[in-house]
């Protein structure tokens, strides 16, 4: 498997972030969203970065049970019930992505939810991955 990272020169520089990502590989893994959701199904954390972290480790859970990595991810979609609070946050945000998924980022978008499916949760994540 291949994943070659695209970050035109002619767009702005991402941060926490590539604009592209072309993934060769022979497996395909989508990732459900996840929310701060504990092994019992009750949201953890009180503050956005506190669930982002619990979020984020689902993820990486469910992506490692299926044969994957973070180097993995080509794509993670954030939806966040406070977009303002996501940018207010994304110093924090970026070194807990750093410490659990490390610096290869996959192409990312945030999403402003008026609410989730969990009502207690303030980010859910969501993604795919390719396997070789």
């Amino acid at each position: 498997m291949t994943l070659e990272r695209i970050n035109p020169p002619d767009l702005s520089p991402p941060a926490g972030f590539s604009h592209a990502v072309v993934a060769t590989g022979t497996r395909l893994v989508f990732l459900a969203g996840q929310t701060a959701l504990d092994a019992g199904g009750k949201v953890v954390g009180a503050t956005l970065c506190e669930q982002f972290e619990q979020a984020l480790t689902n993820l990486l859970t469910a992506l490692r049970t299926a044969g994957g990595t973070p180097a993995d991810l080509v794509r993670v979609t954030v939806y966040a019930t406070d977009v303002a609070a996501y940018r207010t946050n994304a110093p924090e945000l970026g070194r807990i992505w750093r410490k659990l998924a490390g610096r290869d980022y996959p192409a990312m978008a945030v999403v402003g939810a008026v609410r989730l499916w969990d009502e207690e949760a303030l980010v859910e994540l969501d993604g795919f991955a390719v396997l070789p």
